[in-house]
């Protein structure tokens, strides 16, 4: 018999709208808590913390390397920074900062990186950072965390906060259901098992955790029982709940809105392959950039959809067998 997948999905805010809101909070309660932007403080969400806290407020310009040294600096005085930027430009201009003012230092540096994956739309491809969580994760002693939803961002920043060492925290542009209830308990480096299921497992982290669970909820009326896990955090990965789906289910797929090249389908290929093999399908960006359109029709054509993600789990399943 299939597990139930009851679920309601409430329409929701953008994670990084959810970011401003618990960065705000935070500097409410925690004197130590700064923030550095660069010169995106409106679409970052940070001019709300600016706003209040203009002298714990510092606008590096459009400077992304330069703001993730600055920030390391803060941090090495003991501060709690948190700067952000696009991912792109996070990621990808302040890579070498990252490395060697936060990474070998081992600071206690938290980056947030906006408007990740392909759904920011129409800026286009130099715009949307489809590689950000494979760069984090090979900075080494880095916290990876990509939420899935409003509940869950204003959450683990607060733990973010709370726990020292260099993090990153990937949010997107374009709104998401609510999946949490307010009272959901969260613990980096711990995932969450959102529906049961015995004939396949669906992993997934950010906006493809809506996906999977409707992906499961199209599974169930075929008489199929689609067990989904939110991989939070990328890094460190819960491998204890990875080698339990591997062990009960003997199928699993990934979804992430990242290159499949690098992104957590590799990280849980590689847990797989050490605890108990399974059979494995992904779904995500195929090695490539992706066009200027909107975030609906960008999702439809790249193959995001809660239907490629049933699709490949009836792939996965029809493997086992």
């Amino acid at each position: 018999m299939p597990a139930k997948t009851k679920f309601e999905l409430k329409p929701g805010m953008a994670t990084r709208e959810a970011f401003g809101k618990a960065l705000a909070e935070l500097g409410r309660v925690n004197p130590n808590v700064v923030a550095l932007d660069a010169d995106l403080s409106k679409s970052t969400f940070t001019a709300e913390f600016g706003h209040e806290f203009p002298d714990r407020f510092f606008e590096c310009g459009i400077a992304e390397s330069n703001m993730v040294a600055i920030g390391a600096g803060l941090a090495s005085a003991g501060k709690i920074p948190f700067a952000s930027s696009f991912s792109v430009f996070l990621l990808n201009k302040g890579f070498e900062q990252l490395r060697v003012t936060a990474a070998y230092p081992n600071v206690n540096l938290k980056v947030v990186g906006t408007h990740s994956g392909i759904s920011i739309g129409e800026d286009g491809p130099t715009q949307m950072s489809v590689e950000d969580l494979s760069l984090a994760c090979s900075l080494p002693g880095f916290t990876v965390i990509s939420p899935a939803d409003e509940v869950s961002m204003m959450a683990l920043v607060k733990l973010a906060a709370e726990t020292y060492g260099p993090t990153f925290i990937r949010a997107g542009r374009m709104k998401v259901p609510v999946i949490y209830s307010p009272d959901q308990e969260f613990a980096i480096g711990k995932s969450i098992q959102l529906i049961e299921g015995a004939d396949v497992t669906l992993i997934a982290t950010g906006l493809m955790v809506a996906e999977c669970i409707r992906a499961a909820q199209t599974l169930e009326t075929e008489g199929l029982s689609a067990r989904v896990i939110d991989m939070h955090t990328i890094k460190p990965l819960d491998r204890a709940a990875i080698t339990r789906a591997a062990e009960q289910t003997g199928a699993l797929v990934v979804a992430e809105e990242h290159l499949l090249d690098s992104g957590l389908g590799v990280r849980v290929a590689q847990v797989v392959s050490q605890t108990h093999p399974a059979v494995m399908e992904f779904v995500g960006i195929n090695n490539t950039y992706a066009e200027s359109a909107s975030p609906d029709q960008l999702l439809d054509k790249y193959g995001l959809r809660a239907v490629n993600v049933a699709a490949a789990a009836r792939s996965a399943i029809a493997r086992k067998r």
